[in-house]
């Protein structure tokens, strides 16, 4: 019956296509076969390291089995997270004990970052929330244009937010007023957004769907310069999408940035120059940076070092191919990932190999883990929240 209504709603909306159109795409509807790549199998191959979960509880429903940015903060003793049905938990980062937790009855969407005495979230109902770090007790709320899928970033006084229409706006970071609102033209087809604004002083960069990279006076929204990371190419819509879909990151007063199709840049802040490409790399997700490296894990899941003096590959790790990493974490000398089926897993910072792995849950690990001097904090998508210590043979 599906089938048949799916032949007479192609045929219904049809008028204006060809009947080869209409055959192709009968005939799409009726392949079974799945010619995507399948994630890589995990091997056994001898550990290195030992690793340990120190404590694991759960947060309601975590994201509710959608794509959602909810991520760990860290600060002052506690770990503080969130869930899609509204909860907010503040739990100690010693034992995982309870401090407190609020019910919002607001579908959670990005956060929560954490700001001295306020922390904020974002929400699929186009609302930002202000809560006091210590209590959980709301502050005051605004509401936006649309969903809020980025992370919220504090540029001193001031709360920069995005929103999914593509509207930036600052808001008062103490009582939530709106500052100033600028708006930016979203290609008929781009991936989900995640990527927030990455604050260099008064400046706030920004990566768009449209593939440029955008320098912002924090103070009034003014455009201070823009460069053309991804230039769109190709006829179709899918052919020219070149969303800059992660978060820059900044190193050395040099800002880092991944994009989709058009490789990994080096820009420079005050101007917006590009000082090296290394177009080898499709990315979707946000970089991660120590002293002199960066580490990224690609489209297909495949795990990169490059140099950040000039781009060059010095390692990539391809054994877990396709099995949907998040952003790496920097732990001391090892890199480590999450994965579609609730493995962490450590690799060397200088080749690449797998050094050990641990199961935290059955469910997807898309946050990145967060790193407190020898612990590691990860928040799965079904609302596991676990602290990972390694421990050496």
């Amino acid at each position: 019956m599906q089938r048949i209504l799916a032949l007479i709603f192609i045929f219904g909306l049809s008028g204006c296509a060809t009947l080869t159109n209409m055959s192709d795409a009968v005939g799409d509807l009726f392949k079974d076969s799945d010619n995507s790549e399948p994630p890589a199998e995990l091997t056994e191959y001898q550990p290195e390291i030992k690793l340990q979960v120190l404590w694991d509880e759960s947060d309601g429903v975590g994201t509710d089995e959608l794509a959602l940015n909810l991520v760990p903060a860290v600060a002052e003793g506690r770990v503080i997270i969130a869930d899609h049905d509204g909860l907010i938990q503040a739990r100690s980062l010693i034992d995982g004990e309870l401090f407190w937790e609020v019910e919002t009855d607001l579908p959670i969407s990005a956060g929560p970052v954490i700001d001295g005495d306020l922390l904020f979230v974002g929400t699929s109902k186009a609302d930002v929330l202000a809560l006091n770090t210590r209590t959980g007790e709301a502050v005051w709320k605004h509401r936006l244009s649309s969903e809020v899928m980025a992370l919220p970033v504090v540029v001193a006084d001031k709360l920069i937010v995005r929103s999914a229409d593509g509207y930036d706006v600052a808001l008062n970071r103490a009582d939530g007023k709106e500052i100033w609102s600028i708006q930016h033209s979203i290609p008929a087809l781009s991936v989900r957004g995640e990527g927030a604004a990455v604050v260099v002083g008064d400046l706030v960069v920004i990566g768009y769907a449209n593939g440029k990279l955008i320098g912002i006076n924090s103070a009034d929204g003014a455009h201070v310069w823009e460069t053309s990371i991804a230039i769109p190419r190709g006829r179709s819509e899918i052919d020219r999408l070149t969303d800059i879909n992660g978060t820059p990151v900044l190193s050395d007063d040099i800002v880092f940035v991944s994009s989709y199709k058009s490789g990994v840049n080096a820009v420079t802040p005050i101007d917006g120059e590009i000082l090296w490409v290394n177009e080898s790399i499709s990315a979707y997700h946000s970089l991660s940076a120590d002293y002199s490296y960066l580490y990224l894990s690609d489209a297909s899941s495949d795990v990169w070092q490059l140099d950040q003096r000039n781009g060059a590959s010095y390692w990539k790790q391809t054994d877990l191919h396709q099995r949907r990493l998040s952003v790496p974490a920097i732990y001391g000398e090892y890199v480590v990932v999450g994965d579609f089926e609730g493995y962490l897993h450590w690799l060397s910072k200088t080749d690449g190999r797998l050094l050990g792995r641990i199961e935290i849950t059955d469910e997807p690990i898309v946050a990145p883990p967060v790193v407190v001097e020898d612990m590691l904090y990860v928040y799965a998508s079904d609302g596991t929240l676990a602290a990972v210590k390694v421990l050496m043979f």
